[in-house]
């Protein structure tokens, strides 16, 4: 899941399959994907900004790389909540109770963040998402009506 998650690449690549599988609704699933990407970005941003170390204690094995020594919010917990609010969505199934809790946990047991780290990286994820699916809609709405 580490991997998968890694810079959203995983979340990403489906966001991309669905746009070049499901035709009729192309400009929905590339709308969801530019909103995975977002929500990464913006944990990236939230990341500068405060900056808090990742875990450091003897007893915890750091079980995999990190791009970066930051922690809060996670970035894994962030997109794949925004991926799984905006392609739950798009594929009718509740995604979210199916893999954001797997991520989170995965994040705390590999030793790279603090529980509060997923929490916020999941509301943070939850966010972006409801923005990024109104702004798809309102610009939808705006073509349509011309």
């Amino acid at each position: 899941m580490s991997l998968f998650g890694e810079h959203a690449a995983g979340w990403l690549a489906i966001g991309l399959l669905g746009a070049a599988t499901d035709r009729a609704r192309r400009r929905d699933w590339l709308v969801a994907t530019a909103g995975v990407a977002a929500a990464h970005g913006a944990s990236i941003a939230v990341k500068r900004v405060v900056r808090r170390p990742r875990p450091d204690d003897p007893s915890v094995q750091v079980l995999v790389g990190t791009p970066s020594k930051l922690s809060f919010p996670s970035a894994h917990a962030t997109s794949t909540t925004a991926a799984a609010v905006l392609f739950g969505r798009l594929l009718r199934r509740p995604l979210v109770p199916a893999v954001v809790p797997l991520m989170a946990l995965s994040r705390m047991v590999l030793g790279v963040h603090y529980p509060s780290d997923v929490v916020a990286g999941s509301a943070l994820g939850a966010a972006v998402a409801v923005v990024s699916r109104w702004l798809g809609r309102t610009r939808s709405e705006k073509r349509t009506s011309r």
